[in-house]
């Protein structure tokens, strides 16, 4: 650059201050990227390669067969039975969830009850989510035994004539787990149902009762409309973590008896490490992959309409 004089100032650059400006941030991201791509996006590659290949892991040099594992899955009658578990249990649990959260919210909501028990009501109602799946199938499977509470309390009250093992009974094993999951997942619809609830200016309320809209209007019209971004969101979440729901299953029924209680994610384990065919549970976990991506386009589609 030239001065008046005719001499030259040296112009100093700011490429490298700003390129150290731009880069910072992905410096702090580094560790967390590097963990995502580890854990996360290199498993999801190989088990997606695996899908396409034949004996994957137990040959050395496997065979590309296209999507011929897809169709050995699809045909396989224990993946049917997998699906039609999968969706009852799915449906079931992600209903009752929305309904007894519901429930306990608007209860834990109201004024009716006093600021202590509230809090001691939080503490009891919240206490199933807290509890680790080992416990949550432990406790359940000493209720359910044919000596335990249950069974006790049936007798007792005339419900039932014999002992009824729940879950190794077909026709009430799915069911029995079902009630499992329900009552270890309402809390999380629960505690944010709540939470909503407590966002709710009460002007609308106070709004509708001047234009004399009862309690069940009130509800309808002012409630559920403000709670509907939760619920979608909540609703959406439920359903992909009950369709990979493996521990709670696994540790009560074992996907028995006699594939009763088995779902997809069950049939995934025990085709790879019990039948050792790791190319067709590679292409069952790729299908449960691709529901769990819908859903979460339209989670992620939700959320910015919102």
């Amino acid at each position: 650059m030239l001065q008046a004089d005719g001499s030259v100032m040296a112009v100093k650059s700011k490429r490298p201050l700003n390129f150290k400006k731009g880069i910072r941030p992905y410096l702090y991201l580094a560790p967390t990227l590097v963990v995502l791509i580890l854990l996360l996006i290199i498993p999801i590659v190989m088990v997606v390669s695996y899908a396409f290949f034949d004996n994957v892991i137990v040959k050395p040099d496997p065979q590309f067969v296209g999507l011929q594992n897809f169709a050995t899955v699809l045909k396989d009658p224990s993946f049917i039975t997998g699906i039609k578990n999968t969706i009852i249990f799915v449906v079931v649990s992600v209903i009752a969830h929305m309904l007894i959260g519901m429930f306990f919210a608007m209860l834990m909501n109201t004024s009716y009850l006093h600021v202590k028990t509230k809090a001691a009501f939080r503490v009891v109602y919240a206490l199933p989510w807290m509890f680790t799946a080992s416990v949550i199938a432990i406790t359940w499977r000493l209720l359910y035994d044919p000596s335990g509470v249950l069974n006790f309390l049936a007798q007792t009250l005339h419900l039932s004539q014999g002992t009824i093992d729940f879950l190794g009974t077909r026709e009430v094993a799915l069911k029995a787990v079902t009630i499992i999951n329900i009552w270890s997942g309402y809390p999380f619809y629960m505690i944010s149902i709540l939470a909503g609830l407590q966002g709710i200016s009460t002007d609308l309320y106070e709004a509708s009762a001047i234009d004399g809209a009862n309690p069940v209007q009130q509800f309808f019209r002012v409630t559920i409309p403000q709670l509907k971004p939760i619920l979608i969101s909540l609703i959406m979440l439920d359903f992909v973590w009950t369709i990979q729901q493996f521990a709670l299953i696994w540790m009560t029924t074992g996907g028995g008896p006699v594939k009763a209680t088995t779902t997809v994610s069950v049939y995934i384990y025990e085709t790879a490490f019990r039948t050792y065919k790791y190319s067709q549970a590679a292409a069952a976990a790729v299908l449960a992959l691709i529901v769990c991506i819908i859903i979460a386009i339209f989670y992620v589609r939700q959320q910015r309409e919102d």
